[in-house]
């Protein structure tokens, strides 16, 4: 799999089943009535109550001592990793990882720090294969520093961590000295799946953060968790990095809404992604098992055809108003969210199937 997913120019057709991505996922009427009702402060003082109500929320959901409001999920990594990390330290992450792909470098432009993939079953690897790749002491080579884990698996096509996958390589990585940092952008996704709670799932990490904007159906932010002077040093960066906000309390009631009430709802996202891997998964030109669909994301490759996944979504969205994603020479993922019904995955999947029975 190629990792370079193409990112699409405003679309001149209308969409009428957008399966991008969770994050074109939209407010809902009783999310933009408490935005509309949140009583709001200045954040950087302290004094926003409804972002104060967010934080607190998400940090006794995490486990953690403390906790900070950010504009986005790679402003978390990134902020992580700089306070992990000293310039020239390495941070190993599976293969797939979105800091890897998807965050313009920004480890080795903000922090100086030095990505190393280790090759993944579908994003999750061994504690094994993490004892191998982290380095011995020595001047000369750089100086493993932190493990970074994705939970979900993005381009694992949604794969959960079990907890006893995340506890060895933890336990291996705090063996050889090393910090433990979790990208939770879809954690809630592997609490609805698994049953396992979102505090057992971050309790081996020192950070951890979690996003709001996608399968929760805010229209942006994401909670970074930690210790009380991992955050205070988080807020240091927030403030350099240009992330501090005034009255954020109006996107920030937004979480609140989210974690309130759009939780448990995620499980619903998670069959109609089994129902769109099933429907499509019987067509000669799919190469997918659904058994391996998790949670709400579905990654299959095209086989038996000269028709690119570009050429192929572009046709779809043209042809059909339905949007999906094209990720390198033979790859698509479609993501379900709130605003997916049962009726829109069936519908994509009879037209999905129906451009492939037509193209070359």
């Amino acid at each position: 799999m190629s990792y370079a997913g193409v990112v699409p120019t405003p679309s001149p057709f209308e969409i009428s089943v957008d399966l991008y991505s969770d994050t074109v996922s939209r407010p809902t009427a009783g999310m933009r009535a408490a935005m509309m009702d949140a009583p709001v402060g200045d954040e950087q003082k302290g004094e926003d109550p409804s972002t104060n109500e967010l934080t607190e929320l998400a940090r006794q959901l995490l486990g953690k001592n403390a906790a900070v409001f950010l504009p986005s999920g790679t402003m978390c990594n990134q902020i992580s990793y700089a306070i992990h990390c000293r310039p020239g330290d390495e941070i190993l992450v599976d293969d797939t990882a979105h800091a890897l792909h998807y965050e313009g470098g920004g480890p080795a432009a903000l922090a100086g720090a030095l990505l190393t993939p280790i090759t993944a079953d579908h994003g999750v690897f061994t504690a094994e294969e993490l004892d191998k790749a982290i380095r011995p002491p020595g001047r000369h080579a750089p100086r493993s520093r932190l493990v970074s884990i994705e939970q979900t698996s993005n381009l694992g096509g949604g794969r959960c961590w079990t907890l006893d996958e995340i506890t060895t390589v933890t336990d291996t990585a705090k063996g050889h000295g090393l910090q433990c940092h979790m990208d939770g952008a879809r954690l809630l996704n592997a609490v609805v799946a698994t049953g396992v709670s979102a505090r057992e799932f971050c309790e081996p990490f020192d950070s951890v953060w979690l996003d709001l904007s996608k399968g929760l159906g805010a229209p942006f932010g994401a909670i970074l968790a930690g210790d009380v002077d991992f955050i205070e040093e988080a807020w240091r960066l927030k403030q350099r990095w240009g992330g501090a906000l005034r009255q954020s309390g109006i996107v920030a009631a937004a979480g609140t809404y989210a974690l309130r009430h759009h939780v448990d709802r995620l499980a619903d996202d998670h069959d109609h992604a089994r129902a769109l891997a099933e429907a499509i998964s019987t067509h000669p030109r799919v190469s997918l098992d659904p058994a391996r669909v998790q949670t709400n994301i579905v990654i299959f490759d095209l086989i038996g055809t000269r028709t690119s996944p570009a050429d192929l979504a572009d046709r779809l969205l043209r042809e059909t108003g339905i949007r999906i994603g094209a990720f390198g020479p033979s790859t698509l993922r479609a993501l379900t969210h709130l605003d997916v019904t049962s009726s829109d995955i069936h519908t994509a999947g009879k037209a999905i199937c129906a451009l492939l029975d037509v193209v070359e």
